[in-house]
């Protein structure tokens, strides 16, 4: 039998944007009906996510702050020419807090999990198994929309959180060790010291293909943990991924490949980092965006998130634009020398790039002195078509 509910707000997907969004609305709205759907058993899924405290504005930390797991006030990276260490302060967290504290701020009814949604529109919810939520506003964040629409290279990993026999010598995040050999394009290793016998190690590149040979991957992880002499007690938990990294597209075929006329949120909306993937400081600022607004009916949500995530796009064009070089510019052995020479830069210039926040004076900056492709590659790279 068909049963049938209503709410002022449903949100479709309980990964970050739309755990993000019911946290900060369970904040600021107390009075709002939520129901927050997720298809999993669990909010976030398996994931960790990693931040710079200058990727996100100082007004919009109350969000953020009750989730993150672990904090460092500095980083290291090393390249074959040169290494340092930069003082930034610098944030993980674990899906497992996020799924604890969203939990936490919303009534027990609010948070629906294991529940499979067919469709979404401006106003209601159809479920799989016939219910359907009347709601006077919808966000649809389950993921991607149609990304062969977008000109894409991929960001792609294999992590491993271990725990150690013995105590390790890691004094802080290692964000990039591109010291490691280059295979399938920019290859980097990543380390965050959890504890003094806790490690999470991942294995990255910047590929021309989201494919993960899972297993190679972690045989790579592993061997580079044992090089560093960290003797492995037990895996405690695994994760992989393939991020977009946007060197163009068309974002409005992008945005109504998600739904038209349905607000949308994180990937499927577009609002992710062009160069890293990372969609948690745009993740941020939309639940930030939402809270603020006082009108959370299906069509102005949608006008509110479409006309965030244009400006956004448009905004971010210097990004793929250098994405560009960095795929299309180079041979693939050859990436890494681009963040070599990027690493050597201004730390807060580094930080606003993070943060999608670069200046004209930024950009500049970038692109001055001696370029680590050629100047014809380079204009070759950012007039090319996709493949």
């Amino acid at each position: 039998m068909r049963n049938d509910l209503s709410c002022d707000l449903a949100i479709v997907g309980g990964g970050l944007a739309g755990g993000l969004i019911a946290l900060a609305l369970a904040k600021s709205r107390p009075d709002l009906d939520i129901r927050l759907i997720e298809g999993g058993p669990s909010l976030g899924g398996n994931h960790l996510w990693s931040f710079f405290a200058s990727d996100i504005a100082p007004a919009d930390r109350w969000i953020v702050a009750p989730l993150i797991s672990y904090g460092w006030s500095d980083y290291d990276i090393a390249f074959p020419a040169h290494a340092r260490t930069l003082t930034a302060s610098y944030y993980s967290i674990e899906s497992e807090r996020l799924d604890q504290v969203v939990r936490a701020a919303l009534p027990d009814h609010a948070v629906m999990l294991r529940a499979k949604v067919l469709g979404a529109s401006p106003t209601a919810v159809v479920m799989a198994d016939g219910d359907r939520i009347e709601a006077k506003g919808v966000i649809d964040a389950r993921g991607a929309g149609d990304l062969s629409l977008l000109d894409l290279g991929w960001q792609k990993f294999v992590g491993r959180e271990y725990e150690l026999s013995e105590p390790h010598d890691a004094a802080r995040p290692v964000v990039m060790d591109a010291t490691v050999p280059q295979i399938d394009g920019y290859r980097f290793v990543y380390t965050l010291p959890f504890s003094a016998q806790r490690l999470f190690v991942e294995d990255t590149y910047y590929s021309d293909t989201p494919e993960i040979d899972r297993p190679a991957l972690i045989d790579r992880v592993d061997a580079y943990t044992a090089a560093k002499g960290w003797k492995v007690a037990r895996v405690l938990r695994e994760e992989q991924g393939s991020l977009p990294v946007a060197l163009g597209g068309d974002f409005e075929e992008y945005w109504r490949s998600g739904g038209n006329k349905v607000a949308k949120a994180g990937m499927r909306a577009g609002l992710f980092h062009p160069t890293t993937g990372y969609s948690l400081p745009d993740a941020v600022r939309t639940a930030s965006l939402i809270a603020r607004s006082s009108d959370l009916s299906g069509a102005a949500l949608h006008d509110l998130i479409y006309r965030f995530a244009k400006a956004s796009w448009k905004k971010r064009g210097f990004y793929r634009m250098l994405d560009k070089m960095l795929y299309r510019a180079g041979e693939p052995g050859d990436r890494y020398r681009i963040l070599e020479r990027f690493y050597a830069l201004n730390p807060a210039l580094i930080g606003r790039f993070y943060a999608g926040q670069t200046t004209m004076f930024d950009q500049a900056r970038i692109l001055t002195g001696k370029p680590p492709v050629t100047i014809s590659r380079a204009i070759k790279a950012i007039r090319s078509k996709p493949a």
